[in-house]
């Protein structure tokens, strides 16, 4: 797409991704005969100084590879992935995946803009103003070095099959903060917390268990190999998970919807072992096996009182405990944090408060 020019808006951060968009398009048209950097400037609508910042901002801030030999600047063969050829209705499913990204990430990460900036390079013009403006929601994210360490280094050891050592923070939900030694089986996105979670096999407690990224510390990976179990894959061990959590009881789940949002709830399919059963009175009995009670609960809060649990006893009561103590604040019946004092509501139920801490805790 050597001929797409970007209208001249220098100003603001989508204008300076749009850019590095158009510079990294134009030395990959040019393969291994590269450009100068007058060429470049004029070729992206800016000074030679500009092209040359854009160049250094490659390189520095996503570390993408480039060769500088004789006033002319190029790509690295292995900057790139071989070329893909893509279909218009291809590009729509990446663009659909990066804008689900750029949602379900709160951190700035070189490697996820970087990922974006190529992504955009490739596409036709009208998606790939979009994944610019994606590129925007990313920069505004939090700036975590540390994050970005700990991301990069559990890859290349699930990638090569190494066994990891970390420190676990979970001291805001649980006062824990404790050394782990885990073979990491999968690395999985959350639609509900977003954030990242490193699914894998804890050597001390001798099973499978989900840990939060943003609260492993210090990584170091070990010499140790390790051959995952057989066909573990993300359909597979995530199955019955509601999000990410795949490594609690599998529990059967009855719901009914009122009909003011049983035609919403029927449009979509929440998890795959969905049942729908339509009542007479316009209601929706919703059946799922779901890997415990902590995420799909989320879910069920949020459709506020459209929605009872029919089963089992223990979700409906967890349910309806947290619901009477949201009653309990929104009646009056404490200051809670805005009088600086505790709910009476909750100090007179330390069984929910303990639930509470239960969803809050874990390893998620």
């Amino acid at each position: 797409m050597p001929g797409r020019r970007l209208p001249l808006r220098h100003g603001t951060k989508r204008d300076r991704f749009a850019r590095l968009v158009r510079v990294l398009m134009v030395l990959n048209a040019r393969q291994e005969e590269g450009i100068s950097v007058d060429a470049l400037a004029a070729a992206t609508d800016v000074s030679r100084r500009q092209a040359y910042r854009d160049l250094h901002a490659l390189e520095d801030e996503t570390e993408t590879p480039l060769w500088n030999e004789g006033g002319r600047w190029g790509l690295m063969q292995t900057a790139l992935l071989p070329s893909l050829s893509l279909t218009v209705h291809e590009a729509m499913a990446f663009f659909v995946a990066a804008r689900l990204l750029a949602k379900g990430i709160d951190e700035q990460d070189a490697d996820f803009t970087s990922a974006f900036l190529k992504l955009a390079a490739v596409l036709p013009d009208r998606l790939h103003e979009h994944v610019v403006d994606a590129l925007d929601q990313l920069a505004v994210g939090r700036a975590d070095p540390e994050f970005r360490r700990n991301v990069q280094a559990l890859t290349q050891a699930w990638i090569d099959g190494r066994v990891v050592q970390f420190e676990y923070d979970a001291r805001a939900y649980d006062g824990t903060r404790n050394t782990r030694r885990v073979r990491p089986y999968l690395i999985e996105p959350s639609a509900l917390t977003r954030g990242l979670y490193l699914v894998g096999y804890d050597e001390e407690r001798k099973a499978t268990r989900t840990f939060k990224i943003e609260r492993i510390r210090s990584v170091s990976v070990t010499p140790q190999r390790f051959e995952p179990p057989e066909r573990y894959r993300a359909g597979s061990v995530l199955a019955a998970a509601w999000d990410v959590i795949g490594d609690q009881a599998p529990i059967s789940v009855a719901l009914r919807f009122g009909p003011a949002v049983a035609a919403r709830v029927a449009e979509a399919r929440w998890h795959r072992s969905q049942v729908l059963e339509a009542q007479d009175d316009g209601s929706l009995i919703w059946r799922a096996t779901v890997a415990g009670p902590l995420e799909i609960g989320i879910w069920i809060l949020g459709w506020g009182d459209d929605v009872e649990v029919l089963e089992p006893p223990e979700l409906r009561a967890r349910i309806a405990a947290q619901l009477e103590r949201a009653a309990a604040l929104y009646r009056g019946a404490g200051q809670g944090t805005a009088g600086g004092r505790e709910s009476p509501g909750a100090a007179a139920n330390p069984a929910g408060r303990a639930r509470v801490r239960e969803m809050k805790g874990n390893d998620r």
